[in-house]
């Protein structure tokens, strides 16, 4: 592979079997000139001590975990290109996955991002068709557990999962690259919206597939993740949506609340999920209120992130509750997926 219209960039923390996996299937991409920047997060070099090695790849070792946007930044930023990639580690990219993202691009020059069919390693599941967005700002994969083999069509999506995306240099430029404050969580809902509110459209394209390891890096329902997802959706909400939209969420979180809440009495959703993997439910609470501390902490800040976001808008705030509109998903369905 030489250097030319793609970058894509892989963080890694755990450099292992899987690592090694994802850069085979993007050694065999039939899209020529793409260049592979791997990120390793782990402090510890632990990319020379896999059989990495026989893959071709550039090499950012970052002392400690810098999170996931300043990884896929960084990467960028060593080779730059026409169009940014990004690609989970525990991800497996079908061999005409980025001939097909670039073709689509390539044919709709307003689309500034495009998202792939992500699929569910080993379970004949789907990951994601694209993301959907509740009223609070909380973002989910769209078709998450359904058939394999569904959602074949093209068309529009909200935007694409970072586990697996293709963005548009240009909208980048316009737009910005991931949000590194967010640290690990929401970046690619983030970096999404601010897309969408520069005038960019986001492609579907159903035939660009990739195989998932869902959530082996940080777990399916840890602390971490949820406190880190709590968090950086009320940063996204105060960056990212209109004025409307941002004074209506704390309604629709209080009502997402109630129904993790029970779904610790049915065993069902995600609070279920979070006790089963060894949580407490009282735990829950807790991260919900230091979250809510920390906005108030950061709110100078994302109020002046806020305005240097507007600054970019080229749809107004009817154009863009109506992007959302179409691709909504309620707050129950959060709680329940």
């Amino acid at each position: 592979m030489k250097p030319g219209r793609v970058t894509v960039v892989v963080p890694t923390l755990a450099g292992d079997r899987r690592l090694t996996e994802c850069l085979a299937s993007l050694e065999g991409q039939t899209l020529p000139e793409v260049t592979v920047v791997v990120v390793d997060n782990s402090g510890c070099g632990r990319i020379h001590a896999t059989g990495a090695a026989r893959y071709r790849f550039r090499l950012i070792e970052n002392k400690t975990n810098v999170g996931f946007g300043a990884a896929v930044n960084q990467g960028f930023r060593l080779a730059p290109a026409e169009y940014m990639a990004v690609l989970n580690d525990d991800a497996v990219a079908d061999a005409r996955w980025l001939e097909e993202m670039v073709k689509a691009l390539d044919g709709s020059p307003r689309a500034g991002m495009a998202a792939g069919r992500i699929r569910l390693s080993g379970t004949g599941r789907l990951d994601s068709a694209g993301m959907l967005i509740a009223g609070d700002g909380s973002s989910k994969q769209r078709g998450h557990g359904t058939a394999g083999d569904g959602f074949s069509e093209a068309g529009e999506a909200l935007l694409p999962s970072g586990c697996a995306a293709v963005y548009r240099r240009e909208m980048l430029d316009e737009a910005g690259l991931f949000e590194e404050d967010f640290f690990l969580y929401c970046e690619d809902t983030d970096l999404g919206l601010r897309g969408r509110w520069a005038g960019w459209n986001c492609l579907y394209v159903p035939t660009a597939i990739v195989e998932h390891a869902y959530s082996q890096s940080s777990g399916a329902a840890s602390a971490r993740k949820a406190w880190f997802v709590e968090r950086n959706r009320l940063r996204l909400a105060v960056r990212c949506l209109p004025l409307s939209s941002l004074l209506a969420a704390p309604f629709y979180a209080t009502v997402r609340y109630f129904w993790h809440a029970a779904g610790l009495f049915t065993g069902q959703g995600k609070a279920a999920e979070f006790r089963t993997a060894g949580g407490s439910g009282l735990q829950l609470p807790w991260l919900v209120v230091k979250a809510h501390l920390d906005l108030l902490r950061s709110l100078p800040t994302l109020l002046r992130q806020r305005a240097r976001i507007a600054a970019t808008r080229k749809i107004s705030a009817a154009e863009f509750k109506e992007v959302l509109k179409r691709h909504a998903i309620t707050v129950r369905e959060v709680a329940a997926l």
